[in-house]
């Protein structure tokens, strides 16, 4: 399913509020329709964030999107942003999803897989941009992410697995097996984990895996890993990503490098990454939302990728394992 997606792409701060208010009548709007007349003159917009939980990674992404869309003229004198973490939980995520509903926002932006997939689930009226899902085909968002026919639309941070294995092999020739880290119940982690077991096996090289609920759960699986792989992979996965200085530390201790998936996890204790700078995911889902803001419509805003990768290489790191770039 990812490589069907990624080849479909490849054709192709923060603001408090008390709340997002009471909408005025007509103010939702379905993804054929456009929100430039959403609001009377003078009375500000309301957009709902919900984040899935707060770490280095989505809260880039945050930032640079609200910093983006007051670029685009979407700044607090035009908007009033109720932002909500969900703590990890997708319980909190709905109750969140439902109140943004309830209030009338004229729009939710979602970041990250599982609270896109709780605003989902809670409304089919309010135009939902997300950021950061993987595999929104996968996820059940969109079922062609070039013309979007529901009210969600976003970015997708897809990455090439392939480009961190080769990497691995350059940087630390000596590893010849790798143990997998990741939460089995966040959607983005799974599509990714899939991809890392398919070149693995065309590789012939061996792993091992283990997977956490929650992010206190990190430490000692990771220790699991590190006595049985000679390094650790982790997907793109929010729950290690919060654990990630612990998960650097152990790895450093242990003398074996650990590969990720995303720039900001290695400036938080991983080794090396190939992958999306997450603020320019972040100004790319501005850019979106702003447009539907505008008056385009859901679904003439195909879901995007970045096509440009970074590698990205922590130094502090690279010189305590003795590894050279």
């Amino acid at each position: 399913m990812m490589k069907k997606f990624v080849a479909l792409m490849m054709s192709l701060m923060m603001i408090l509020a008390a709340g997002c208010g009471a909408a005025p009548s007509g103010s939702s709007a379905s993804p054929s329709s456009s929100l430039g007349d959403a609001a009377p003159t003078g009375e500000k917009l309301r957009v709902g964030v919900v984040q899935f939980m707060e770490h280095p990674s989505l809260d880039q992404i945050r930032e640079a999107c609200l910093a983006q869309l007051e670029a685009r003229g979407y700044g607090a004198d035009a908007v009033e942003f109720d932002y909500q973490n969900g703590s990890g939980d997708f319980a909190n995520l709905t109750a969140i999803s439902q109140k943004f509903a309830g209030d009338g926002c004229d729009m939710i932006i979602a970041i990250a897989t599982p609270a896109a997939q709780a605003a989902a689930a809670v409304t089919s009226e309010i135009p939902i941009v997300f950021a950061a899902v993987t595999d929104p085909v996968d996820a059940g968002l969109v079922s062609d992410p070039q013309k979007p026919d529901r009210n969600l639309t976003g970015t997708s941070d897809a990455i090439p697995v392939d480009a961190i294995f080769q990497l691995a092999a350059e940087m630390t020739p000596d590893v010849k097996s790798f143990g997998f880290l990741y939460n089995a119940g966040e959607a983005n982690s799974l599509s990714v984990i899939r991809q890392a077991k398919e070149y693995c096996d065309q590789n012939s090289i061996p792993y091992t895996e283990a997977t956490v609920t929650n992010s206190s759960e990190v430490q000692q699986s990771a220790l699991k890993l590190l006595g049985e792989a000679d390094a650790i992979y982790v997907p793109i996965d929010n729950t290690v990503a919060s654990a990630m200085p612990t998960l650097g530390s152990l790895c450093v201790e242990n003398g074996k490098p650990c590969y990720v998936s995303a720039d900001s996890m290695v400036l938080d204790g991983g080794l090396a990454s190939v992958g999306v700078n997450y603020d320019d995911l972040g100004k790319q889902t501005a850019d979106m939302a702003a447009d539907i803001l505008d008056g385009a419509s859901v679904a003439e805003t195909p879901v995007r990728v970045l096509e440009q990768f970074n590698q990205v290489v922590n130094e502090e790191v690279a010189a305590a394992l003795g590894i050279q770039k």
